[in-house]
């Protein structure tokens, strides 16, 4: 049962963040979501309706001393952390001869320091409980790279090497780790794609169709389960059978 557990989710304004903030809120768990948007963050509704308290704090995971204030604010709210779900990620794509040094930093600091930064404060946390579930969002991008994302693939990639080593180290006091690698999922962003774009990418996956933002929240509602209790660094592939 996940009714009552405390989760901290980063970047959960839109999109896979916001679908896995309302899929953990309707099991009842309470949570303290993480946005970096300069307007108001507002779950509430979708949220409380289902039992799970739901606080919000603006802060850029990719600073040190700000992820350790989501990390206290949640202590400060719940006095425990359970789960610690690192959805947050930014792209800056561009040709890796024409990428500017601030457009690999940046992704770099956001996508890979950020989730360093969240996991190294909710650590200390989840060893004195002896009880912790860690949900890191990377991408099928990090396993077999991809043109114009050197960047994004540099980071996505470091997520799985540094979730195995927290699988590692922290496994012995009760702490899971894992990676989920979504691959094409129907957002925003690839509804605004172009249909010869599309014919392409569906072309390489054997389900023919992209995956849903719920795909992705229905697994880390799974991982963040007794259910799973027994898996741990792992990554885990969600992309229709794109990569095999």
């Amino acid at each position: 049962m996940l009714k009552g557990r405390v989760a901290i989710i980063t970047g959960a304004s839109r999109g896979i963040g916001k679908a896995i903030a309302i899929k953990l809120g309707e099991a009842g768990v309470n949570l303290v979501l993480n946005h970096y948007e300069p307007e108001e963050l507002d779950l509430s509704k979708s949220i409380k309706s289902q039992g799970g308290k739901v606080y919000t704090l603006k802060g850029d995971i990719s600073q040190f001393d700000e992820a350790g204030k989501l990390i206290d604010y949640a202590m400060e709210i719940f006095s425990r952390i359970d789960i610690l779900v690192n959805n947050a990620g930014i792209n800056r794509d561009n040709l890796l001869v024409t990428m500017k040094e601030e457009e690999f930093d940046r992704v770099i600091s956001v996508n890979l320091k950020g989730t360093f930064n969240c996991i190294k404060h909710a650590s200390k946390v989840m060893l004195k409980q002896r009880y912790g579930k860690i949900i890191s969002i990377s991408s099928i991008v990090g396993l077999i790279g991809n043109i114009g994302q050197a960047n994004y693939a540099a980071s996505k990639a470091g997520i799985m090497g540094l979730t195995k080593s927290v699988a590692k180290e922290l496994g012995s006091r009760g702490i899971t780790a894992n990676a989920i690698a979504p691959g094409y999922i129907k957002t925003v962003m690839t509804d605004k794609l172009p249909d010869k774009i599309k014919e392409k990418m569906l072309n390489n996956i054997p389900l023919k169709k992209f995956g849903e933002i719920e795909d992705v929240a229905n697994l880390v509602d799974f991982l963040v389960s007794e259910k799973a209790g027994y898996i741990t660094g792992q990554v885990i592939n969600i992309d229709g059978g794109m990569v095999m």
